[in-house]
C-alpha cells in the first residue's frame, strides 16, 4: 500500500501567482479578440466572452485572497 503524498505548500505562492498572471493574460487575449473581430462575432459570442472574463476576474480575486492567506 502506498503512502499519501505529504501536503507540500512550499510552492503554493508561486503557483497562485502563476495562475493570476495566466488568467490576466487570458483576459487580455479575449479583450483583443473581441476588439479585432467585433464585426464578425455574434451578440451571443460577445456576451459569452464578456461573461467568461467576468468569471476570470472573480477567479483572480480568489487567487489573491489565497495568496494573502499563504503569506
Amino acid at each position: 500500500m502506498t503512502k499519501p503524498k505529504p501536503d507540500n505548500r512550499e510552492d503554493n505562492k508561486i503557483h497562485l501567482q502563476q495562475h493570476i498572471e495566466n488568467t490576466k493574460a487570458n483576459m487580455q487575449e479575449a479583450e483583443e479578440y473581441l476588439y479585432e473581430l467585433a464585426d464578425e462575432l455574434t451578440a451571443s459570442e460577445k456576451h459569452e466572452i464578456r461573461e467568461k472574463n467576468e468569471r476570470r476576474k472573480q477567479s483572480i480575486e480568489g487567487f489573491k485572497e489565497e495568496l494573502m492567506e499563504e503569506q
